[in-house]
């Protein structure tokens, strides 16, 4: 047959395999539609596997079809992330480090961090992204970022997982609640209350560690609403449309009507922890990890 695989191919594939729709793959590729089936009919051949199920209605990936996006989408985002590094190491920097990031961690830990890179490695440029838990994750995973600051309990086989910092929890009331620091005792004087929470989706460790706070205190919280933003949750509050409980750091940087009681006496803690890819070969990673968890001891 004498073709060969080219990187183009990959290309072609992944275009298809997000959209799963050859004219909108072609659109989005500048090519024409039948060129590219025949790119996609070229590389099956090579490959000797059925990479689409096609019909007149759809387009559908076959397993082994599954399991190349993955593999193409590492590919790619690490050819790229080499592309980039290459033209900051010619212009005389030491590479970059892709950061993804939950909104607590912005309070302190990443803060810190860049301000040690930048005085002790100048050369190193970041860029931060704020993604959920599972986000950052397959970001990891994928190449796309080189740590994130998560709360996880567990991680991927080939992801590390380190603790980075450990924080109480904070009772969130509105300005005006009848209880403060003086007045309360303990978190079952809340039972009746409505709790605005962070999404489970969002952080299911969180979540989970707050059902537990409620149910050693013997009851089990009404939730009225949940939230992916910090900023969202406290608004709900200071409109009385519930309270919350976040981890202590979430209460700086906010201008709003509520007041935060923090729950010192409690066995659970607010657990922050970095991950990065095993095989991650970037090496401003290297030089950030050293920063990093001397700064965490």
């Amino acid at each position: 047959m004498g073709y060969q695989l080219e990187f183009r191919h990959f290309k072609y594939f992944l275009a298809v395999a997000e959209e799963l729709h050859y004219r909108r793959a072609a659109e989005k590729l500048f090519i024409s539609q039948p060129g590219l089936s025949r790119q996609i009919k070229q590389m099956e051949e090579i490959l000797e596997v059925q990479l689409f199920i096609r019909s007149k209605k759809k387009v559908a990936l076959t397993t082994a079809g599954e399991y190349l996006k993955g593999e193409v989408e590492y590919l790619l985002n690490h050819v790229e992330l080499v592309k980039k590094q290459l033209t900051l190491t010619g212009r005389g920097h030491s590479g970059e480090l892709r950061i993804g990031f939950l909104g607590s961690a912005i309070q302190n830990v990443v803060p810190t961090l860049l301000l040690r890179l930048k005085d002790s490695h100048l050369g190193i440029k970041t860029s931060l992204e704020e993604l959920s838990n599972n986000a950052q994750v397959n970001a990891i995973v994928k190449d796309r970022l080189d740590l994130g600051f998560v709360r996880l309990a567990r991680v991927p086989k080939g992801v590390h997982i380190r603790p980075v910092f450990e924080d109480t929890f904070s009772v969130v009331l509105p300005k005006d609640h009848p209880l403060d620091e003086t007045s309360f005792k303990g978190i079952d004087q809340l039972s009746e209350e409505d709790f605005i929470l962070f999404s489970q989706d969002y952080s299911p460790l969180y979540f989970t560690t707050v059902m537990s706070i409620c149910e050693d205190a013997g009851f089990s919280p009404k939730v009225s609403h949940k939230s992916v933003h910090a900023q969202t949750i406290f608004k709900l509050v200071e409109n009385h449309l519930g309270i919350a409980l976040v981890p202590t750091a979430l209460q700086h940087g906010f201008q709003m009507d509520v007041k935060f009681i923090a729950l010192t006496k409690i066995p659970q803690r607010a657990v922050l922890s970095v991950i990065w890819k095993e095989d991650n070969r970037n090496p401003a990673l290297a030089r950030c990890m050293d920063l990093l968890l001397d700064q965490a001891h």
